[in-house]
C-alpha cells in the first residue's frame, strides 16, 4: 500500500510543475517576443512482479505483471511558433516573419538571442533593445567592448550614421539613414541567428536566451536569405500564448492533481482499516 502513496505524490509534484509552467505562460501573455513552454512527462521505473512466459516452458503467462512507480517531469519545451504581429508605427520596432533570432550582448558578456525587436538608439548612438542590450551583427559599424564571436564571425555594435535619428530598417535588414541609403554597400545589416535545435536554448529572462552545445550548429545570415525570416519595420511580434488553450490545460492539470490527492486519501483510509483489524 505504501507504493500507492509514493506514486500519487509523484503525480502531484509533476502536476504542480505543470501548473507553474502554465501560470508563467499566462503571466506573459502580453510580453513582446515571449514563447510559451509546455511540460513533457515521463513514467518512472516499472517493477516486474511476474515476467511473461512462453508455452514451451510448461506453463503459459502471456502478459506478465508490472507495476509502475509514478511519473516525473522529463523536461520543458519551448514552442517557437510565430506569435501575433501587431503594428506600432515605430520604424525601429521590427519583427521577424519566419525563423531566426536577433543577437544582443548581455551584461555578463555573453551573446543573447531574442525575438523581441523593440529597438532604440541609446545615448552612445548604438541600437539597443528594450533592456538596453546592444544589438550585434558581424556587419556592424562599431567595435564591441568584448571579443564576441558567433559561428567564427566577430560581432560588432550597430551605430546608425544619422544626425536626425531618421533611421529605417528594410526587409533584408539593411539600415538606412539620411546619410546612408539602402543600396549603399557600407550600410550595416541586422543579421539573424538560426539553430539546429532551438528548443534547447536556455532562457535567462527578459525574453532572451543563451545557446549551449545541445542547440547544435548556429548559422548567422542576412534576413530573407536562406532559411532566415524577413524583417518587418513598424511591427512587433507579440506572445504566442493562446489564453483559451492555457486555461484548458490548467483545468486538466488541476483535475489530475485532485485525482492524485484522492489516491493518497484512499490509500490512507485502507492503511487505517488495516491497522484497525486487530481490534
Amino acid at each position: 500500500m505504501m507504493r500507492s502513496l509514493f506514486i500519487a505524490s509523484s503525480g502531484m509534484q509533476a502536476q504542480q510543475m505543470n501548473i507553474d509552467v502554465i501560470s508563467n505562460n499566462l503571466a506573459n501573455v502580453n510580453t513582446t517576443g515571449f514563447k510559451k513552454s509546455r511540460v513533457d512527462f515521463q513514467s518512472l521505473l516499472y517493477q516486474s512482479i511476474k515476467k511473461p512466459v512462453a508455452a514451451e516452458s510448461g506453463f503459459f503467462s502471456p502478459t506478465g505483471t508490472e507495476v509502475g512507480n509514478g511519473v516525473r517531469v522529463a523536461g520543458t519545451l519551448m514552442d517557437f511558433a510565430q506569435g501575433v504581429v501587431g503594428e506600432t508605427g515605430n520604424d525601429l520596432d521590427i519583427c521577424i516573419e519566419g525563423k531566426g533570432f536577433f543577437m544582443v550582448e548581455l551584461p555578463d558578456g555573453r551573446v543573447g538571442y531574442t525575438r523581441a525587436g523593440a529597438f532604440r538608439i541609446n545615448n552612445n548612438g548604438f541600437l539597443v533593445d528594450s533592456n538596453g542590450y546592444p544589438l550585434l551583427s558581424s556587419t556592424g559599424n562599431a567595435n564591441s567592448e568584448g571579443a564576441l564571436t558567433v559561428e567564427g564571425k566577430t560581432m560588432k555594435y550597430i551605430k546608425p550614421d544619422t544626425d536626425s535619428n531618421d533611421v529605417s530598417i528594410g526587409p533584408d535588414g539593411v539600415i538606412s539613414t539620411e546619410k546612408v541609403g539602402g543600396d549603399d554597400s557600407g550600410a550595416p545589416v541586422v543579421e539573424l541567428a538560426l539553430f539546429a535545435n532551438p528548443s534547447a536554448l536556455e532562457s535567462v529572462g527578459a525574453t532572451t536566451y543563451v545557446a549551449n552545445a545541445v542547440c547544435g550548429k548556429i548559422t548567422v545570415g542576412n534576413p530573407s536569405e536562406g532559411s532566415c525570416g524577413v524583417l518587418q519595420s513598424g511591427f512587433l511580434e507579440n506572445s504566442n500564448v493562446v489564453i483559451v488553450e492555457e486555461m484548458v490545460k490548467m483545468i486538466i492539470a488541476q483535475r489530475a492533481y485532485e485525482i492524485n490527492s484522492k489516491s493518497i486519501s484512499t490509500s490512507d483510509e485502507i492503511l487505517s482499516m488495516t491497522n484497525n483489524l486487530k481490534r
